[in-house]
């Protein structure tokens, strides 16, 4: 397996991250030029914006939360060398259910469907990390 393979869903987590965050920097600027929000209203972080830039943002947001424990796992599993093609498999598990959560957030925004989309995430995420810590600490590896 390439070091390639590897980084390659962290890759493309990490652009996910950033077309949402251009999408809603874009939108915000939208908002804020259409005059839809003051400035003063929003420089706190206060939660006045126009709901569709909200969800966006909310979007955003969210892939800055469980995300990181996915990062420092799969750069714990490379440099301890216990990474290997299950936990890259729930890696892509990981990413996939990512954007799948994100494309719903951003459209129907539905709970239902949402919250089970992330919860398959967070039990590959929880498994990566299981595994890692598992032949870390059983196997001496380090």
């Amino acid at each position: 397996m390439t070091v390639q393979a590897i980084l390659l869903p962290m890759f493309v987590q990490v652009l996910l991250t950033f077309i949402l965050l251009f999408w809603m920097t874009v939108l915000r600027l939208q908002a804020l030029r259409r005059g839809q929000v003051r400035a003063d209203a929003v420089a706190l972080r206060q939660s006045n914006w126009p709901p569709r830039v909200t969800q966006i943002s909310n979007a955003f947001h969210n892939q800055l939360e469980l995300p990181v424990l996915f990062y420092v796992a799969m750069l714990l599993a490379l440099d301890t060398k216990t990474l290997d093609l299950f936990i890259l498999v729930l890696a892509w598990m990981f990413v996939i259910s990512r954007i799948l959560h994100a494309y719903i957030h951003v459209t129907s925004n539905q709970l239902e469907h949402r919250t089970p989309v992330f919860m398959i995430g967070a039990i590959a995420l929880l498994l990566i990390w299981i595994i890692v810590i598992a032949r870390v600490l059983l196997l001496a590896v380090v």
